[in-house]
């Protein structure tokens, strides 16, 4: 007797789930039926915004729906993923970034306006791209024992930029001054398209930034390209050593950039986000296209994903302890 309740209720759910089930295949069919805005939370002209313009442009072209890309800057990444993650979870407001909002902010921002380990469904990793350190030619320092020779004899005088205070390229320079014990000044900037014009300027003598932004001034040799941050050499400059192979073992620091919804959007909305993404990121053309900027297509959807953002946080969050990297 005791079971009948029970067999009564799972009947009943059973029978709600198959009901549900042509509602949800309706709506993955039909998704998306309007535009789609993809959040930057960085300012136009840097590597986050070069990837999201080729993504919207393929996924636009995918799906008959315009995928439209709107930079919203301000606070490391926290000001448009603050606007994503209080979106309607309907799939049409999505936020493509840099790891900071996503990973390391936690550690840097006291009060954070989201969490960001329960206010996104993480879509997919889109893209990687190398981290190179690049020194103005005026400095003379084409190799990292130049620079950190430099650097040694001129304490405090050299300066670096990033795109902004906890940006996985300023912790970067910090995990250097760390590792090479040089003592050099951290210079923020309201994005990496900025400090990068300082840097080609003159006005800056050194600055780590993700390749695909810096590589046609590489290439033009407006910049000197004296490591690469990660852990092998990157694809486009193979002549370039790592920052390990030039004498300091075990530094390794990259980019990505990952897309994803606000929590609560249907399941399958991602779903079909996630394999459309997933098409775009494997077209000859596009891989072609990351391969020219310097970057590699990601290869995590989904659960994977959201683990891969967690062990990020984890290897961050403890460089910000060890360097006392701060935000403003």
């Amino acid at each position: 007797m005791i079971q009948q309740p029970r067999r009564g209720a799972a009947l009943l759910a059973a029978a709600l789930l198959a009901a549900a089930a042509p509602a949800a295949i309706a709506q993955t069919a039909s998704y998306p039926s309007k535009p789609v805005r993809i959040v930057v939370p960085f300012p136009p002209g840097g590597s986050n915004d070069v990837i999201a313009r080729v993504l919207a442009q393929k996924l636009g072209e995918r799906s008959g729906h315009a995928f439209v890309v709107e930079n919203r800057g301000g606070a490391g990444g926290n000001v448009g993923s603050d606007a994503v993650a209080k979106a309607d979870p309907d799939g049409y407001t999505l936020l493509l970034t840099a790891s900071p909002p996503l990973t390391s902010n936690v550690a840097l921002y006291p009060s954070m306006p989201f969490d960001p380990a329960t206010a996104f469904a993480p879509v997919a990793l889109v893209a990687a791209v190398p981290i190179v350190l690049v020194t103005h030619p005026s400095t003379g320092a084409k190799s990292l024992a130049d620079l950190i020779a430099k650097a040694k004899a001129e304490p405090g005088k050299f300066n670096f930029g990033s795109s902004g205070n906890g940006s996985t390229n300023h912790l970067a320079g910090e995990l250097l001054k760390r590792k090479a014990g040089v003592d050099i000044v951290h210079v923020p900037y309201k994005g990496a398209a900025p400090a990068l014009n300082d840097l080609l300027a003159g006005h800056i003598p050194m600055m780590f930034d993700n390749l695909p932004a810096l590589l046609p001034h590489i290439r033009a040799k407006s910049i000197n390209a004296v490591a690469v941050a990660g852990a092998q050499r990157a694809k486009a400059l193979p002549d370039v050593p790592t920052i390990a192979e030039s004498g300091l073992a075990g530094f390794e620091a990259s980019a990505w950039f990952g897309l994803v919804a606000p929590a609560k959007t249907p399941p399958a909305v991602l779903a079909k986000l996630q394999a459309d993404v997933e098409a775009v990121l494997q077209a000859p053309d596009v891989k072609k296209r990351f391969e020219n900027l310097g970057a590699e297509p990601g290869t995590l959807s989904g659960d994977a994903f959201r683990r891969f953002i967690a062990d990020e946080t984890t290897k961050w969050v403890e460089i910000i302890k060890v360097s006392g990297a701060r935000a403003d």
